[in-house]
């Protein structure tokens, strides 16, 4: 069966949405339709919080109704090939669909380290389909002992709600010396691992599994430091990679990081076809090397980008680079990191100095709920224009770190941060005379 459409967007997580939402608003009388390989979706930031935190997993559903209130057709099936010179897309259930703008959205595939006995049933990587979760939550509630393989965002996000289940025990490993280690300095990452071995999750960094040991199933994995361990369950948290095949098959180029090679408009060496999210190319909002961030926040910035320039640049909508903007929620504790750690930035040769305060988030600090800011910026020494930021405290840092997100985008410098005008009350920030931003801010000016 052949269709004939003005957009198509082959992907329906977070970015593929976006985009056709964001298409159906510039270019409201073009034809639109979103192709989706699997049925149930999930909303990808919220998968560990469907193991604890919400009373059933459907509530973390990610439904067609956006796409269906823009009056943009959704299609159930799997792109098997693009045909370039035909502006066609062919499917795996024979459809073929003629284009004349085509986004890939098609995002990313877990990782399999290279670890002996991975295969083994029990060992189970984390896929963004409802159907498969909903089974593997079911497993993990019934097990004893969990191994959860990686010690960044989903994994310590994992770990901490895995944990919140009666009768079960959870191990994190991390194979460097810090969990969340790309996203925080040692200071930051700290905090992290004292929050969860608080809840009785046993954290192992500097460790490394060796090998799954059982026969068909996992009972039991050996670390690096020689140490067995019992488990029934392993799940895999050590990241993603973009899933690129049907445009490399296509004969379209991919950044050195191995997403789909893309221009500051999304759009790729082939002018009607534009890549956003997980399987576009990221690159670093200093330096412009390739970094594989993977993030919804991320991936929605993109969608808009392409969303609102496919036909002709209508505005000046730049991807000027990632500052790879995060935040995590442990036990009550939010961590937010933005732009450059200060590890990372000393690595890439940067002058820097930093600025660290810490402040309590409601004034005066004995009302109700009031908990301690931990706040550090890094700044340019000679400049004085910021290059990243870090958090930790209650829920204010969650849109705390937005704040940092924005200087940094606007290359915000000591002199502005110092003289940031705010809105404060007492339920609600910390008091002006000790604002963190400004402090921060201040301390750093004054190591130069």
């Amino acid at each position: 069966m052949e269709r004939k459409v003005d957009v198509l967007v082959i992907g329906a997580g977070p970015a593929g949405i976006i985009s056709a939402v964001t298409a159906r608003k510039y270019y409201p009388e073009k034809k639109i339709a979103v192709m989706k390989s699997i049925d149930k979706g999930v909303i990808p930031c919220g998968i560990p919080y469907m193991f604890a935190s919400l009373k059933d997993p459907d509530e973390n559903k990610l439904d067609n109704a956006p796409l269906e209130k823009n009056n943009i057709d959704v299609v159930v099936d799997e792109a098997i090939k693009i045909d370039r010179n035909e502006k066609a897309v062919t499917t795996k259930n024979d459809q073929m669909f003629r284009y004349e703008k085509l986004i890939l959205a098609t995002g990313s595939e877990p990782i399999m380290p290279p670890i002996e006995g991975i295969n083994k049933e029990g060992v189970h990587p984390i896929y963004k389909d409802m159907v498969y979760l909903k089974k593997l939550i079911e497993e993990i509630k019934k097990a004893k002992n969990v191994l959860i393989l990686g010690g960044g965002f989903i994994g310590v996000e994992l770990a901490d709600e895995i944990a919140k289940i009666n009768g079960v025990k959870v191990w994190l490993v991390e194979m460097l010396p810090t969990l969340l280690p790309n996203s925080f300095d040692t200071e930051f990452s700290t905090i992290a691992q004292e929050t969860l071995e608080s809840k009785g999750v046993a954290v192992l960094t500097d460790t490394k599994v060796e090998k799954i040991l059982g026969d068909e199933k996992v009972d039991k994995i050996r670390l690096s430091d020689g140490r067995k361990i019992t488990v029934d369950k392993i799940i895999l948290g050590v990241g993603g990679i973009p899933n690129t095949k049907i445009a490399s098959d296509a004969g379209l180029n991919l950044g050195t990081g191995k997403g789909i090679w893309v221009d500051e408009y999304m759009r790729i060496i082939d002018s009607d076809i534009f890549a956003v999210g997980d399987c576009a190319a990221k690159r670093d909002f200093y330096t412009h090397k390739e970094v594989p961030v993977m993030l919804a926040s991320t991936a929605t910035a993109e969608a808009r980008i392409a969303g609102a320039n496919l036909y002709s640049l209508k505005v000046i909508r730049e991807n000027k680079g990632t500052i790879a903007i995060y935040s995590t929620y442990i036990d009550g504790k939010v961590l937010g990191s933005a732009g450059l750690t200060e590890n990372a930035a000393r690595k890439e040769g940067f002058e820097i100095v930093t600025g660290s305060t810490e402040a309590i988030d409601k004034h005066p600090p004995t009302l109700p709920g009031a908990s301690k800011i931990k706040l550090k910026l890094i700044f340019s020494k000679n400049s004085g224009i910021i290059l990243g930021g870090q958090v930790a405290g209650g829920i204010s840092c969650g849109e705390i770190i937005n704040l940092i997100g924005i200087a940094i985008q606007k290359r915000m410098s000591f002199v502005e941060l110092e003289t940031l005008q705010m809105a404060t009350h007492p339920y609600l920030t910390p008091a002006p005379t000790v604002y963190p931003i400004v402090l921060a801010a201040q301390n750093a000016s004054a190591k130069r």
